[in-house]
């Protein structure tokens, strides 16, 4: 399987792109074909503006270049991951704009759905998982990315998972989430 993997955190020497980095170990062990895309690295632009604005009214649409081109980049994929802190409970705005630009209408919804198998979204949380079952914000965000992003653009397979406590001060947690960040990556066909 080909998996299009998607950071979004503004430090290279951050956890979320150390998680990344075992991600993808465990995807190339299990035989898997990987790219991973740094969202700030390729300095996207996530502020949706006319040339990226949907037209309902048409029913093929030429986006911006820059569009154009993540859209292609999404076209050689069969699957995809998603790998981001979560920040008031929700993806980081970079990631929210990446999402509504490229995600856009005749490619991702409307006139087209999105082909890929399956969509992972790993998302890093400083709170506990206790904290995040506390007013069912756990329930609200998997119910946002798998039903209203993931499901409503044509991807049965999506699943959110949690990496909890990443603001914890002991070695041996952070590497507890770095061993379970390759094990999503080894065994992301089986979810």
């Amino acid at each position: 399987m080909k998996v299009l993997t998607v950071v979004s955190h503004p430090r290279k020497n951050s956890l979320t792109f150390a998680v990344a980095e075992r991600f993808e170990q465990g995807l190339k062990d299990a035989g898997h074909e990987s790219e991973i895309v740094d969202l700030h690295g390729i300095g996207f632009d996530p502020v949706l503006r006319e040339a990226d604005e949907p037209d309902w009214s048409k029913i093929e649409q030429k986006y911006s270049p820059e569009v154009e081109r993540e859209i292609a980049r999404m076209k050689k994929h069969d699957a995809l991951a998603y790998i981001f802190p979560l920040w008031w409970y929700s993806m980081p705005a970079m990631l929210r704009g990446y999402i509504e630009k490229v995600w856009n209408y005749g490619f991702a919804y409307g006139t087209s759905k999105l082909h890929h198998e399956r969509v992972l979204w790993l998302t890093l949380a400083g709170a506990t998982a206790k904290d995040l079952e506390k007013r069912s914000y756990d329930k609200m965000i998997e119910h946002y990315q798998n039903v209203g992003l993931a499901n409503y653009a044509g991807i049965m397979n999506s699943k959110v998972a949690y990496l909890y406590d990443t603001l914890s001060p002991n070695p041996k947690h952070i590497q507890s989430l770095l061993d379970q960040a390759y094990q999503y990556g080894y065994n992301y066909a089986k979810f």
